[in-house]
Formats: structure tokens, sequence, C-alpha cells
């Protein structure tokens, strides 16, 4: 008996010696940045990643030659977002739970998408909710530390502007549109034949006012429930389609300066005013400026950066310990 007991206990060592040398072999450090460090569990975990997203795309299981290379690809990206958090933390830029949940539910009522629906689509592309939020973390981090170190410094001429939509006038291909004031009265989803006549009636009593030549900037601030209702009701160029048939169709109709007869929608009580009106053809430079602005500006932040992090690893201590 005592033999037998004797024999357990040696098994139960020999078991715990190998489990601790497996997760030790399992562990090991593969890169040192600075004060942190890489795990080969933490490598592997992204190659896996890296691995699935190539094959969907091109048949290399079991090319060695393409698995290195994603491995080296793996590791630089870890090194990279390590450099990024350690910068992040150094200049305070925070970026807590509260901050991704919040883009989330952009992204999610932008696609229209509820929270299980996502999960099944990240399911699909074998990725977890928890990893799209890292993601997402460290992508916001990147961002502001952007913002903080790089964007703020960057600027863009008249002649980087004109060079850029020269260069790029065929993206600017625009349908008919017009530029519109609105001032809109919702009707509920739930509105009987009763509540939308009397909300008929209060936008007839706005079209009375403006009749009597009031502002329409001004009664739009005052009544109108829609968007921009704070900027006089403008809400910019739109193009033919895109608002709903009704107010489209009304839209499209007017001449400059007319203000429309109270149009009825399946969102409620709509008096229109055409401020523009553009042809179809190129965009002028003077409609798509800032969005010029904001291309130019982001090239400039991504070549920015990444001679940013090519710095930062200069004046880093990296030591990769991968075999």
């Amino acid at each position: 008996m005592r033999a037998g007991k004797s024999g357990i206990i040696a098994a139960l060592v020999v078991l715990c010696m190998s489990a601790a040398a497996a997760a030790d072999f399992v562990d090991r450090i593969v890169a040192v940045v600075n004060y942190d460090i890489i795990t080969l569990s933490e490598l592997n975990r992204t190659l896996e990643s890296f691995m699935k997203r190539i094959e969907k795309s091109q048949n290399v299981k079991g090319n060695e030659e393409v698995i290195n290379e994603a491995r080296k690809a793996a590791l630089n990206g870890l090194i990279n977002n390590m450099l990024i958090d350690q910068e992040a933390g150094r200049l305070g830029v925070v970026v807590d739970e509260e901050d991704v949940n919040t883009t989330l539910k952009g992204i999610l009522d932008e696609k229209k998408l509820s929270l299980n629906q996502f999960k099944e689509m990240l399911s699909e592309r074998d990725a977890t909710l928890d990893d799209y939020k890292e993601d997402m973390r460290r992508q916001i981090v990147k961002m502001r530390l952007i913002g903080k170190e790089i964007r703020s410094k960057i600027g863009v001429s008249k002649e980087e502007l004109g060079e850029y939509y020269a260069k790029h006038r065929d993206e600017y291909e625009g349908e008919e549109a017009v530029r519109v004031q609105q001032i809109l009265i919702i009707a509920p989803e739930d509105a009987g034949e009763e509540k939308r006549r009397t909300l008929r009636e209060n936008a007839e009593k706005v079209l009375e006012r403006l009749k009597r030549g009031e502002s329409f900037a001004q009664l739009a601030v005052e009544y109108s429930q829609g968007p921009a209702a704070r900027a006089g009701g403008d809400l910019g160029f739109i193009e033919k389609g895109v608002m709903l048939p009704e107010v489209d169709k009304e839209a499209f109709r007017l001449k400059m300066d007319e203000i429309s007869d109270v149009v009825e929608s399946p969102v409620g009580f709509h008096i229109l005013k055409i401020a523009d009106k553009r042809g179809a053809g190129v965009k002028p430079l003077k409609d798509v400026r800032d969005e010029i602005k904001e291309s130019i500006a982001n090239e400039k932040a991504q070549k920015k950066f990444e001679e940013w992090i090519e710095e930062q690893r200069k004046k880093s201590l990296i030591q990769i310990r991968l075999d």
C-alpha cells in the first residue's frame, strides 16, 4: 500500500512538472519592448487570426514561407501596439470601456444591427466581440494619439487642395442636387387621423407666417423638429433620390427661394425652401473643399504616424527572442 502511494505521488510530481514545463514553453517570452513583454501564446493567437484571414483568400495551408512571413508581421504588429500603448500611457491618453461601448453603439446604429446580429457576423469571421472591442480600443487610442501628437501639426495648403481636386475630379461626379431648408413637424407612428389633422394645422399656421414674410431660418429654429433645426433647417445639398419620395419630388420641383406648401409624408409634415441648385456633373471645389481637406490630412497623418512608429522603435529597447 505504501509503495502504491509513493508511485501515485511520483506520478503526480512528474505530471505537475510536465504541465509547468508546457506552460513555460507556451508562454515563453518572444519579445521585450522597453519594460513590457510579448509571450509566445500572445503571438500564436495573433498569428492564428492572421492565417485565418489569409487562408480565406489564398490556398497557403502548410506553406512554411507564408507562415514565417505572417509570424513576423504578427510580431511587428504586437510590438507597434505595445509602443502605442506605452506612449499613450506616458501622455495620459486613456480609452475606457465606456468609450469603446459608445463607439460600438454608433457602429451598430449606423449598420442597423442588433448586438446579437453583430456577434453572429463576427463569428462567421472567426472573431469574438471581446477581440473586436480590444481592436477598437487600440484604434481609438491610436486616433487620439495621432490627434495629440500628429494631426494638430498638419496643415493643408490651397495648392494641395487644388492639385488633389484636379487629380481626383472623377471621384466628385455628382447627381443633380438642391440645397434644402426644412421645417418638419413630426407625426408619431401611432398618431391617429385626428392627431395628424392637428399637426397639419400647426404646419399650415407656420406656412402662413412664412407667406407674411417672416424668416424661414428663425421659424425653423422655433418650430422644426427635424435635423439641422438649430441651423435654420439648412440640410445642405441633397442629391436627387435621397430624400423621402414625397419630399424629393417637391424639392426638385421648386424654384430658387420658393417655399413649398405643406408636404405630408410618413414622417410628418414638411415645409421646404430651396436655397441653391446644382446640376449633374463634377461638384465645384467649394462644395468638396472640406472633404478634400480631410482626405489630404488623413493621408499626411498616416504617413506621419508610420514615421512616428519608426522613431519609437529606434529609441526603444526592443529585443526579439523568436527563433
